[in-house]
């Protein structure tokens, strides 16, 4: 009796349902979100309410943002946290929308010569530690048109969230029971490196060059492909396309 009354008491707080012709009109244009099947959609509507409640939308620079657009992003954040639920999406509130590409300076401190120097980077989304997810605006829309190109701006913004929820990013994220710890770091390590050679002697790569800049933008990059192209990444990182199957659920998109 009293745990049915804790949970009537925690539902007073459940967010409301976004509005069914909202969200349908925003599930026409998502192609990714469109072919998942009919329980894990259900339950994607009601991780994306949640998550529009929990965050905050900041439109910048003459970037325009309507309820479609808000539930468009929403959609495709929550998607990789399927598996994880809504405490994957915990540590942040803000949400920073660029109409394009955005620059972002960056310091470098040589520890040779101790000289700092600052540069502009031109960025298409960011995920900072514990602060907002950055994303341009109209990546986003292209994600939502070519969607099995094999990448998606929302999709590798949020594995960063995901890698930093315990501490700096390393291409290692908070991994459920059912995912050992050490396998995960043995296969990204092996496959990482292998990928970081390849690019190194200018051979071409089925996986996005970018990923060899990190262990933590391998991680975001193939999870693009995960959600994008899995077919590819199963041919490129068997290993990695099993764990990542693990950890995100079996993609929707055609292999």
């Amino acid at each position: 009796m009293a745990g049915a009354w804790w949970r009537q008491l925690l539902s007073r707080f459940d967010p409301p349902p976004i509005p069914d012709t909202l969200w349908r009109r925003a599930l026409a244009q998502c192609p990714l979100a469109r072919r998942l099947d009919e329980p894990r959609l259900t339950a994607l509507a009601g991780l994306s309410a949640t998550f529009l409640s929990r965050k905050r939308f900041h439109a910048l620079a003459g970037a325009t943002l309507d309820e479609r657009t808000r539930v468009l992003i929403a959609m495709q954040a929550c998607l990789p946290a399927l598996h994880q639920g809504i405490d994957a999406l915990r540590g942040w509130r803000e949400i920073l929308i660029y109409p394009g590409e955005f620059k972002a300076r960056r310091s470098h401190h040589d520890e040779l010569s101790g000289v700092v120097s600052e540069t502009d980077d031109i960025l298409i989304g960011e995920a900072w530690e514990r602060g907002p997810l950055v994303l341009s605006l109209a990546d986003v829309q292209l994600d939502l048109e070519q969607p099995w190109d094999g990448f998606n701006v929302v999709v590798h913004e949020m594995a960063h969230k995901f890698d930093m929820l315990d501490g700096a990013p390393d291409g290692v994220p908070l991994l459920p029971a059912h995912i050992e710890r050490r396998e995960w770091i043995l296969a990204f390590q092996r496959a990482f490196d292998h990928h970081s050679d390849d690019v190194a002697r200018g051979r071409d790569t089925l996986i996005d060059p970018y990923g060899a800049e990190a262990a933590d933008e391998y991680f975001a990059v193939v999870s693009e492909l995960h959600w994008s192209q899995p077919g590819v990444l199963q041919r490129a990182a068997p290993t990695v396309a099993q764990l990542l199957t693990a950890y995100y659920g079996e993609s929707p998109a055609p292999v």
